[in-house]
């Protein structure tokens, strides 16, 4: 594969990737004025963020079947299709809980560019450049926070809230062209795999009962509940308590995502000395020690804007590690049923994300505590989960293999 190629397929699924994050990251800045729009509360308006998070939960484990059975193309340009009429319709909506159902439909059309970009890294690459192409999607994934907020917050300014999801339908729009042209069809359909709900279930649990699998997945998922809860309370953290204006909270989000980012991209060259299952093990240990120091300051109140900031720095930092190389180890044993296994993959922590999002709702008492206490919470269940499941695992498929795997 030539490197231009492998840069414009990189670009392109990397693109399908973003385009959950950036759903999610661009309207943040808009819910005060959502909230007054349609006569509700921030704390509503933050139902419709819950919804998305469950219908990409969802959505995931509709597509993984559909795309292990019709191939990769079609059920992603039918998913594209519902994610451009869901967000005009969200554009235009008037009510509060018209929104939040929109919301959880552009959720399940957005997941299928999820679910098939990364069945695709499957496709189309070796087992042992997996992980540094997660990596390489992050990066373009981390174009998301750092200017989906900002971009948000200027466009909510001069147009209006409403021009945000105009502008998300209109990127579905252009994905959908980019893939119908450019994207290559990378999987031959396997038209022995049944939709019948028993034959789906069952292929599902031949994944989940995989060791190597679930002990990444859920690791990994637990790690990055974290990110979700940061980002659901963000906007009350930064906007209400500590009064900062919704152009700056764009621009702080953006400065926080350098580090997701930047330590993915660093993943990339400590995988030529290291193995993946070294990094995620430090990374979680980094991220624990890091949490519980925050929790500590957090609690006694001994921390403000700024130390909130590098403290968040510090943890997306860990995430960065963690999230690409426990991605491409949950993988790692699939062939045949790659595209199953990644959506569950995605289901896993999308629904485990979703219960920290809303956690962080729950116990809201006006401070940052909710918000850092399920992040440390989910940070040490997360090494406990990794350091546990390690011991189930007879053979381990390693992302450095050489060989294909076979299942």
């Amino acid at each position: 594969m030539s490197k231009q190629k492998y840069f414009f397929l990189i670009l392109i699924l990397g693109s399908l990737t973003a385009l959950g994050p950036f759903s999610i990251d661009m309207y943040l800045p808009g819910f005060p004025a959502i909230a007054k729009d349609l006569n509700t509360t921030a704390a509503k308006v933050a139902l419709s963020l819950s919804s998305f998070f469950i219908g990409i939960s969802a959505g995931q484990l509709l597509y993984g079947p559909l795309l292990d059975r019709f191939g990769r193309k079609k059920p992603l340009y039918a998913g594209l299709a519902l994610y451009i009429a869901a967000s005009a319709g969200c554009a235009a909506i008037h009510t509060i809980d018209g929104l939040i159902a929109l919301r959880f439909v552009q959720a399940v059309g957005s997941c299928a560019a999820g679910v098939a970009s990364v069945a695709m890294v499957r496709d189309l690459f070796p087992v042992k450049d997996s992980a540094k192409v997660f990596a390489l999607l992050m990066l373009v994934v981390g174009l998301s926070p750092m200017v989906a907020p900002t971009v948000g917050s200027y466009f909510t300014e001069a147009f209006g809230w409403p021009s945000v999801f105009l502008t998300l339908g209109v990127m579905g729009a252009l994905m959908l062209v980019a893939c119908v042209l450019w994207l290559p069809d990378t999987y031959t359909p396997d038209t022995t795999l049944s939709l019948k709900p028993l034959p789906i279930l069952t292929n599902f649990w031949s994944v989940l009962r995989e060791p190597q699998f679930y002990t990444y997945t859920f690791a990994g998922a637990m790690a990055f509940c974290g990110l979700f809860a940061y980002v659901a309370d963000s906007p009350l953290v930064f906007m209400d308590i500590f009064k900062v204006s919704t152009k700056n909270y764009g621009w702080i989000f953006a400065f926080l995502s350098i580090g997701l980012i930047g330590s993915s991209q660093v993943n990339s060259y400590l995988l030529r000395r290291f193995q993946s299952e070294q990094l995620v093990f430090w990374a979680l240990v980094c991220q624990v020690l890091t949490a519980l120091v925050f929790l500590l300051l957090t609690v006694n109140g001994w921390i403000g804007l700024g130390g909130t900031i590098a403290l968040l720095f510090v943890f997306l930092c860990c995430l960065g590690f963690s999230s690409p190389n426990t991605s491409a180890l949950s993988l790692a044993p699939f062939t045949r049923n790659a595209g199953s296994a990644s959506a569950l993959l995605g289901a896993i922590r999308m629904s485990m994300g979703a219960l920290a999002s809303m956690g962080v709702s729950v116990f809201s008492n006006h401070t940052a505590v909710p918000m850092v206490a399920i992040m440390t919470v989910t940070s040490v269940l997360a090494l406990l989960i990794l350091v546990l499941g390690r011991q189930t695992i007879r053979v381990q498929v390693a992302v450095s293999d050489m060989l294909e795997p076979v299942h």
